[in-house]
């Protein structure tokens, strides 16, 4: 960033500033980026390639004009004019439109300019920045309770009976006490209210926790320590080593004496590597901090644009299971209208039949159960705390109580790689000279053959003073195969040692108080204190690999690099040319010379496939490559060539001609540094394991015995990605990869998705550019292809694409997304997921704090969906159901007094005894369901299998609910005509009897339900008829106390009972006994 903003200075000074933004977690050294051009517009290709068929032969590509079919958003169609596009659809236009304009008049964003920014003078800006301060909280003071009453009543369930309970306020259609409707309303009210206040709370919490992390501002007076959020435009902040960048900033100066500093964008892009950066030069000369005032300098930023690094966040989330409950409830009304309608058509139409209408809804309206909501409201919190309660599980967090049981619905399961699936922790394991291969159990003996050359030539200096080459020294005395080996031993590790763009960074000597400047005498250069930063954690693992076996990196500047042999004497080496690496070349490479001997060498090192042609002729490195693929190793290719001083001199006047080229500067300098690029010497064939989370393997075996399909979205390049594919098993040994080709254009993308095609059962790995190319032209023919691979590997993606990615899941295969990461560049794909689970690590916590479910470890994610996700689906649509069967029980009781007494809208229990039957006399044996489960959690994680049966949404389905509404249907008619036959001479006979027999059926069908007892469900149990039979004293205005003491009143209640109850338990056990559920089989 600090190449790409200017610095204007005042009288020859210079100036920088840091730019806000409401983010905390930003890296710096990353100016903004173009927008991207629109997927959806149009290209000036050839017609054809809009009418040709996907499936074709390349000839047929070449040269069919008609056989077609019509590809999706690739063809303009004619307008309608006049009435037609009026009636067709222009009226709905013509609104939007409309309702857009007013909607940009209210809500008219401020225009984005470019800004002026003073060094140290945030009081000198013209224009008001905001905050720089996060907020995750979806309401304030003033919208908290408009805005939970909103999220309520935007469902039908709730915002029926808001509607029924306005109606008792009419005198002509109140048929009960007022408290018997808005008591329920209120307290599933009550409820909501203060779970979302505790939610908003936490995330209150949360947000002062990051916002009040301490920084040191610069002032003119000195350090003073400021709170994050208070940083303002114009600040001069001081960032510590391990520090997170608080904002968007200009680098101004550091400590080091080039001005160069590694920062980490793991925020950015997932990646845990240092990337270098350098300081602007100007400010950087500055003898001391407090010159940076004296200079008086002024940042001038362009406007703020968009950028890759922008994502689309979400606040609340909606379950699969609430949407389906709620079109059941649209159902139970269409029901309850049905009924209605029917009870005014039997009476005859008679007097004010409509308010008969209204009446007759009111007494049904117990259809739609009120108690639903706050049920599963209470379930899902009581899900929340058995998930953090889990010891199997430390350190889980539910961050979103709304949506636990979408975890047991999942098809898809996006992951990130780095830092999910590996450590981002490079170990080397294998270097191969081509006739011996080294591992971790023999790396002793290559300290041995390092260790003597070494000895012997440190030996030499000291006698005769004279320089030669260490293969002549090692060859005078050893055997010619122990001399051949040590030689090429010591060549391949002096390669590694020096082909890299590793610095090795000491920090200073205790006792310093962290000034920004200190002297080289403070630093302590000891191996303990020696940490290694790079570009790339491959650099580091192969640096400190060669100062495990005995050649140390201790020095690294610009000009020079010196190596500590085993003996203790120190090489030096300067540096001549460096040529990095790019995603285009696949390798890099270094130029030196030996200070000692002047030799000239010319390292490279990279890809195979980028080596294979530079390298002299071998019979083994293909084969060798494969085989560490095969492995799961990150494999290079070390090579070198020895230069003379002419054809080095050469070499770098070409090369400087080639970097003043004004045309085609970048393909001038390639060919020049090919010039040297042949037949280099073969030296070494190195493997580096990235090290995968513990129990990955078996964690993503199980998911997919769970019938989850994986997909892999990262950043890293592809080679890497497929590596790492293979070592977790992601990718079976025994399944083909297809290899998604580069692709340009259109045409390109037809032929290779043609060829995809061809395949079968095999894994996909495709790149993030070809990924767009595939989705701007053929969006529904590549999903639909890839969603039938086992696996499939994204890799070079941008977080835009990783979010649209799960959005296009979405869209095409209508099944339930999960999304997990560990950065900041997956929090787009896990807000864009149904469900989204972030992971603590080394990138910070971002992906956690923004996800619904935060873990500590990658294997966790085994049990939280098989264990927790099954058991909240299968609990929820228990729930759920039994509360309906609940309302349409005595609905359907009323429905038959209301038929027998005439027809007439006169409720069958009043009061108390609605208020009670739906709270204090059924609430917890219905509510224990939460404690249910069909079989151990053990048996849940050795058969996955188990959790495939839930992605059908068997559990909750409309034919599933139809049973329901048969098993309610056949006890109501049992229970109020049962009541009817067997009631003396007065009527509150007939309230005692049916009313305690439907509590009794309650309670049994709640027994009958349950698959493993809790004692909490038989504290339950009895707890709620202890209730009912010590409030029958006091009900004496619906019971007479006389009669349900006697004998007649018992047998006929119990009676009644029976016959409601009876047949359904013998039809359970006859259903398990001929066609047994999958579980059951288990737990037998």
């Amino acid at each position: 960033m600090a190449d790409q903003i200017p610095l204007y200075p005042v009288h020859s000074a210079a100036a920088a500033a840091n730019r806000k933004r409401a983010a905390y977690y930003s890296a710096a050294g990353l100016g903004p980026g173009a927008e991207r051009p629109s997927r959806y517009q149009l290209e000036d290709e050839s017609a054809h390639l809009d009418e040709m068929p996907l499936m074709m032969s390349e000839e047929g590509f070449e040269n069919d004009e008609s056989d077609y079919h019509t590809l999706p958003r690739a063809r303009v169609t004619q307008r309608k004019r006049g009435l037609e596009w009026f009636v067709c659809g222009g009226w709905k236009f013509l609104c939007t439109s409309c309702c857009d304009w007013l909607v940009n008049i209210c809500q008219r964003k401020r225009e984005l300019k470019a800004r002026t920014v003073w060094l140290g003078y945030p009081e000198k800006c013209e224009e008001k920045h905001p905050r720089n301060s996060i907020k995750n909280q979806k309401y304030n003071v003033f919208t908290f309770i408009p805005g939970v009453l909103y999220e309520q009543f935007k469902f039908f369930l709730n915002l029926y009976f808001l509607v029924v309970s306005c109606s008792q306020f009419v005198p002509a259609l109140k048929i009960g006490y007022l408290y018997t409707y808005w008591a329920p309303l209120g307290f599933v009210l009550a409820v909501t209210i203060m779970r979302e206040a505790i939610d908003e709370f936490r995330r209150f919490q949360r947000d002062k926790e990051v916002n009040s992390q301490l920084y040191s501002k610069l002032t003119v007076r000195g350090k003073v320590q400021v709170k994050s959020s208070d940083i303002q435009v114009g600040d001069l902040i001081i960032v510590e080593k391990n520090q997170r960048i608080p904002s968007d900033m200009v680098f101004l100066r550091t400590s080091e004496k080039a001005g160069s500093c590694f920062i980490r964008t793991d925020q950015l892009d997932g990646e845990t590597d240092w990337k270098l950066k350098v300081a602007v030069s100007c400010t950087q000369r500055l003898p001391a901090l407090g010159d940076l005032f004296s200079i008086s300098a002024y940042v001038y930023a362009q406007k703020p644009q968009l950028d890759i690094h922008s994502f689309e966040g979400t606040f609340t989330r909606v379950g699969l299971l609430d949407l389906e409950l709620n079109q059941l409830t649209k159902a139970l009304f269409v029901a309850l209208v049905a009924l209605s309608v029917v009870m005014v058509t039997l009476q005859g139409f008679v007097g004010p039949w409509y308010r008969n209408l209204f009446r007759f809804l009111l007494l049904f309206s117990y259809i739609i159960p009120i108690s639903l909501r706050v049920n599963l409201d209470m379930g899902k919190a009581a899900y929340g705390w058995m998930i953090m309660k889990d010891e199997s599980i430390p350190g889980t967090v539910v961050r979103t109580s709304t949506i636990p049981e979408e975890l047991g619905r999942l098809v898809y399961l996006l992951t990130d790689k780095t830092g999910t699936l590996t450590q981002n922790e490079m170990v080397f394991k294998r270097l191969h000279l081509g006739t011996v291969s080294y591992g971790a159990d023999t790396m002793d003996e290559i300290q041995n053959h390092l260790r003597n050359p070494y000895s012997q030539m440190q030996s030499q200096a000291s006698g005769n003073n004279t320089s030669s080459t260490l293969p002549r020294k090692a060859q005078s005395s050893a055997p010619k195969v122990r001399k051949s080996v040590s030689s090429r031993v010591h060549e391949a590790v002096k390669a590694i040692a020096l082909c890299h763009n590793v610095t090795p960074v000491y920090e200073p000597r205790a006792g310093m108080t962290g000034e920004a400047e200190y002297t080289e005498a403070d630093q302590d250069f000891s191996d303990g204190n020696r940490t290694y930063q790079a570009a790339s954690p491959d650099e580091v693992a192969l640096v400190q690999w060669t100062e495990s076996v005995g050649l140390t990196l201790v020095s690294r500047d610009l000009a020079s690099m010196q190596l500590r042999t085993p003996s203790g004497q120190i090489l030096t080496y300067s540096i001549l040319q460096m040529f990095p690496f790019t995603s285009e070349s696949k390798r890099m490479g270094v130029i030196v010379r030996d200070e000692s001997t002047t030799e000239i060498m010319f390292y490279m090192k990279g890809a195979d496939v980028a080596m294979s042609s530079i390298v002299q002729y071998n019979d083994w490195l293909e084969e060798e490559c494969g085989n560490m693929a095969r492995e799961g190793l990150r494999t290079l290719v070390v090579a070198k060539r020895a230069l003379t001083e002419e054809q080095y001199q050469d070499f770098e006047s070409r090369y400087s001609q080639a970097k003043l080229s004004i045309h085609d500067r970048a393909l001038k300098v390639a060919a020049v540094v090919e010039s040297l690029e042949r037949e280099m010497e073969l030296l070494c064939l190195t493997g580096v394991e990235d090290q995968l989370q513990a129990d990955v393997r078996p964690t993503l075996e199980m998911l997919r015995n769970a019938g989850i399909k994986i997909w892999m979205l990262t950043g890293d390049k592809l080679e890497t990605a497929t590596c790492i594919a293979k070592s977790s098993h992601l990718v079976s040994r025994t399944q083909d990869i297809h290899i998604f080709r580069p692709v340009t254009n259109r045409g390109e993308a037809h032929l290779e998705l043609n060829a995809f095609r061809r395949k079968h059962d095999c894994a996909l790995v495709i790149s993030g550019d070809s990924l767009e190319v595939c989705l701007k032209y053929y969006e529904h023919e590549l999903v639909e292809l890839a969603c039938q691979c086992p696996a499939v590997v994204c890799c070079r993606c941008s977080p835009t694409q990783k979010a649209h990615i799960v959005k296009l899941l979405q869209q095409h295969a209508g099944r339930r997304t999960c999304a997990i990461g560990d950065g900041g560049n997956d929090v787009s794909m896990i807000q864009a997921a149904d469900c989204g689970i972030g992971i603590e690590g080394k990138e910070g916590r971002q992906a956690s704090l923004a996800a619904d479910f935060s873990i500590t470890q990658f294997k966790h994610i085994g049990r939280l969906l098989m264990v927790h996700g099954r058991s909240s689906y299968k609990r929820s649509a228990a729930l759920g159901q039994f509360v309906m069967h609940r309302g349409l029980i005595i609905s359907t009781m009323q429905a038959v007094f209301s038929s027998v007494f005439y027809f007439a809208s006169v409720p069958l229990y009043q009061g108390f005894l609605m208020v009670g039957y739906a709270t204090l006399y059924t609430m917890f044996p219905v509510f224990s369901l939460v404690l249910d489960q069909d079989v151990k959690p053990e048996m849940a994680m050795l058969y996955p299998e188990l959790y495939k049966d839930l992605t059908k949404g068997r559990s909750l389905s409309f034919k599933t609910f139809l049973v329901w509404v048969l098993i309610s249907i056949y006890q109501g008619g049992i229970l109020m005509y049962g009541a009817l036959l067997l009631f003396e001479s007065e009527f509150v006979h007939v309230v005692a009897i049916s009313f305690t027999a439907l509590i009794l059926t309650e309670l049994l069908m709640v027994a009958l339900t349950i698959r493993t007892w809790h004692w909490l469900m038989a504290v339950a149990e009895v707890l709620s008829l202890g209730c009912y039979v010590a409030s029958l004293a006091f009900l004496n205005e619906y019971f007479d106390v006389a009669f349900i003491t006697t004998v007649t009143f018992v047998w006929k209640v119990s009676a009644i009972t029976v016959v409601s109850c009876l047949p359904l338990y013998v039809l359970k056990y006859l259903k398990r006994k001929l066609s047994p559920p999958s579980y059951s089989k288990l737990t037998s």
